[in-house]
Order: structure tokens, then sequence, then C-alpha cells
């Protein structure tokens, strides 16, 4: 059996997903909030507000702090001359092979967090689907880019 894949993300990531994590707990804590405020205005059980307020804790501390932690240290690739192998999850550990005759093209992108940190996203397109590789270094980004569209090539060569 082929050993998990051992290359690893940059370690921004974790900056860049607790960023977000960030972004994605003001969002709830706003429908958390508007929700009491409706609550409170037609004399509903303070119970339910105790409730909201205890969901949007433990949602907060999920999405800023334990949920990028375990993402970062499950996700690995590793890209071979005959595929691209991808690890990740949190709660369901998914493990990707993709062929590299079924690349059709690469792509690198960049959001603005991503770009902050001089981080760039790779995503490996083929007829079914795409597959990202997150939070690489921008070099890193474009080397493997670069890495990957030519053992493409080569493999729809010998195809």
């Amino acid at each position: 059996m082929q050993t998990e894949p051992q290359k690893r993300i940059s370690e921004s990531a974790l900056k860049v997903w607790r960023i977000s994590g960030v972004i994605k707990a003001a969002i709830e804590w706003a429908i958390a909030v508007t929700a009491i405020i409706i609550i409170h205005i037609f004399n509903g059980p303070i119970w339910v507000s105790v409730i909201l307020i205890a969901l949007a804790i433990i949602l907060t501390y999920l999405h800023i702090f334990l949920f990028p932690s375990i993402r970062w240290k499950r996700w690995r690739y590793e890209v071979r001359e005959e595929e691209i192998e991808l690890l990740e999850g949190i709660f369901i550990i998914s493990r990707t092979l993709v062929p590299m005759v079924r690349v059709q093209h690469v792509d690198t992108v960049q959001g603005p967090i991503l770009r902050k940190y001089k981080l760039a996203s790779v995503i490996v397109h083929t007829a079914a689907t795409a597959h990202e590789i997150p939070a690489l270094k921008e070099s890193e980004a474009e080397e493997l880019r670069f890495y990957i569209s030519k053992l493409a090539r080569v493999a729809e060569d010998d195809v």
C-alpha cells in the first residue's frame, strides 16, 4: 500500500482560515443578535436567547480555532508523474487520486486574504470536477501549476 502524501500547505493557511472563521462568526453573531432582539420584542422565552448565545460562542470557537487547526494538520498533497494525491478533511477524511491523463488545465487563484499573506491556491480541472490545493506560497503555487501542466501534457501525449 502506498504511503500518505507528505507535502503540506503553507502554515500561513491557518491565519487565512482563521480570518475566514472570524467572518463566519460575525455573520452568525449578527443572526443570533437579530433573533434575540426579535424574541425579546415579542416577549419570547429567555432560555431561547441563552441557547442562541451559547451556540454562537461554540460556533465561534469551532470556526476560528478548532477547525482551521485540524484542517491544516490533515491537509497533504503529493504530485507524482502519474497522479496527484490529495488528503483532506475535518471529520471525514478524503483521499483523492487524480490521474494526470484526466487533467485538462490548471489554474492558480488568489483572493484578497490569500494575497495579503502572499499565498495562492492551485486548482486542477478534470472533465468531471475541479480539485483545489489551497494556500500555497505564491512561488510554490506557480511552480506547481507549471509542473502539473507539464506532466499532464506528457501524460496526454502518451495516450
